[in-house]
């Protein structure tokens, strides 16, 4: 089985976010930068396909330079190869932009079977794997918790909504993306570490579409207190709500 796994760099969690000078993205020239959350799970389900039923995994990124790093975390965890569109742009680029550099990227290699995370933990917009699977022209599933290969067909179970599952088959090739939570994540060993510095990362030079979505502004919450005290008799105070919540807020009609 030949899997493709979607991964992302990201600003790590602990980092404290600023604000850039353009006010339309964060300040990253100080960051600190880690493998986007959902994506390593993705790739740990990838591996796992692999040492189930063999084959190949290939780690595909779309970013700047700096992308590299967790390219070569991927291969020290198991990956085979890694492939990077690399481009300054793409460190901001909308999920159409990202999902179609990646699909100009993967789309000879003929995979069996594409793997990618649920939502990135910056952006979190959960659209790049399924405009990607519209790229490629495969059938895809979504918020995906287990995944079981039989023959040429996938059998997996989708998380729904209030605590509920589906189970569904599609057939391969197919894009999948995955749930945080869905395994046990592994970690690079030493051994892994040295293999991922003789491992491929082939490079394609970035030819970014026009962005279909732009950021207009980035801004942290306004911290205040605007508690109101509602007088009067219980009743009173009820219909007092009901009628801010109405005329006021709007959140009721």
């Amino acid at each position: 089985m030949k899997i493709a796994v979607c991964i992302k760099q990201v600003v790590t969690r602990e980092w404290q976010l600023r604000v850039n000078e353009t006010k339309a993205w964060i300040r990253d020239q100080d960051a600190s930068f880690e493998l986007n959350e959902p994506d390593a799970y993705a790739l740990e389900e990838a591996l796992r396909l692999k040492e189930k039923h063999g084959g190949e995994v290939v780690v595909v990124s779309a970013g700047p330079a700096r992308a590299a790093q967790v390219l070569r975390e991927a291969l020290a965890r198991g990956a085979d190869r890694a492939i990077h569109v690399e481009g300054d742009a793409l460190a901001a680029a909308d999920a159409f932009v990202i999902a179609e550099e990646l699909a100009a990227a993967v789309s000879d290699e003929k995979f069996d079977l594409v793997l990618a995370g649920l939502q990135s933990d910056d952006q979190g917009f959960g659209q790049v794997g399924v405009v990607l699977a519209e790229k490629l022209g495969m059938p895809h599933a979504t918020i995906i918790m287990e995944v079981q290969a039989v023959d040429a067909s996938l059998r997996v179970k989708r998380e729904l909504e209030g605590g509920w599952f589906q189970w569904m088959t599609l057939p391969m090739p197919a894009l999948l993306t995955i749930q945080s939570g869905i395994n046990q994540l592994r970690y690079a060993t030493l051994k892994g570490i040295m293999a991922a510095k003789k491992k491929e990362i082939r490079k394609v030079p970035s030819a970014p579409a026009q962005p279909t979505l732009r950021i207009a502004g980035v801004y942290f919450p306004e911290k205040g207190k605007k508690t109101q005290m509602l007088a009067g008799s219980a009743a009173d105070a009820a219909k007092e709500l009901v009628k801010r919540l109405r005329e006021d807020a709007r959140v009721i009609q």
